[in-house]
């Protein structure tokens, strides 16, 4: 029983780091078209 529930974490954490992961790299944001109200613009700084 002990290792059962043991197994359903690790499958939950490795689950998770994998969503993380693919949100991170993956699913890139598409930058924004506002500008910072810098010198050039650009919306970054």
């Amino acid at each position: 029983m002990n290792s059962i529930i043991q197994n359903i974490l690790v499958f939950a954490a490795v689950a998770l780091a994998v969503a993380f992961l693919v949100r991170k790299f993956v699913w890139k944001k598409k930058k924004s078209k506002k500008s910072c109200s810098g010198d050039d613009g650009c919306g970054c700084h």
